[in-house]
């Protein structure tokens, strides 16, 4: 299936790689090696978005409030997260990594990227969430406004996560139906598709299903 087979493609599509965990007690490993089979996903997933011109994709790589979990998962995670930003490095992509870069859980190996750096040909931009917490994201406005008291700063712009367009389309693997902090502010009018398969689980029908389902979407932004 290609992307003239599908009236409307989402410029930007929202991901939630969820249930690598429960995908690695369902195959007899310990909790934390689920993350890594989570990789060729990722990269499946970026090649199709390619091909079917989808213009911006963000993947939610860990939040805050994940780093609470053993520390042998949020290893795994926190390596898994730059594995797959170093994956993508080597392809045709324009990389942001967004999170709080300034709390010793942030990988250090990423900080170069939360600077939009472009590799090969560009295109596609694609957003990593790494750290991320929506507390964090929206607390920059306050921040700014106590630095600049008589500034009259504009609320979209400054968030932390301003560089991000608004998503049209969310894909949640793993079955769970909630947004857990994704992106508040661009997410406002977002479409959600869940697919109940958990991401290591992951097929290109569920990207095919998704657009389906999103062609019988009214979009209207509250119009």
């Amino acid at each position: 299936m290609v992307a003239h087979a599908f009236r409307r493609i989402p410029k930007h599509l929202g991901v939630i790689p969820d249930g690598n965990r429960r995908w690695a007690e369902k195959k007899g490993l310990s909790k934390e090696k689920g993350y890594a089979y989570g990789l060729k996903p990722g990269i499946m997933l970026y090649e199709l978005c390619v091909q079917l011109g989808v213009e911006e994709l963000t993947f939610y790589g860990f939040t805050q409030d994940n780093t609470k979990r053993p520390s042998l998962q949020t290893a795994a995670f926190r390596k898994a997260c730059v594995e797959a930003v170093k994956m993508l490095s080597d392809r045709d992509a324009s990389l942001l990594v967004v999170g709080d870069a300034s709390s010793p859980l942030f990988p250090k190996e990423l900080i170069p990227y939360t600077r939009r750096r472009t590799f090969g040909r560009g295109g596609i931009k694609i957003n990593f969430l790494v750290n991320y917490g929506w507390k964090w994201d929206l607390g920059n406005l306050q921040r700014q406004t106590n630095n600049s008291p008589h500034s009259k700063s504009n609320f979209l712009s400054s968030i932390a996560s301003a560089e991000l367009s608004r998503i049209d389309l969310i894909m949640r693997w793993g079955g769970r139906r909630r947004l857990s902090g994704f992106l508040p502010v661009q997410t406002i009018y977002a479409d959600f598709y869940v697919v109940d398969d958990l991401w290591p689980d992951f097929r290109k029908e569920h990207v095919y299903d998704g657009l389906l389902w999103y062609q019988n979407q009214d979009v209207t932004l509250g119009g």
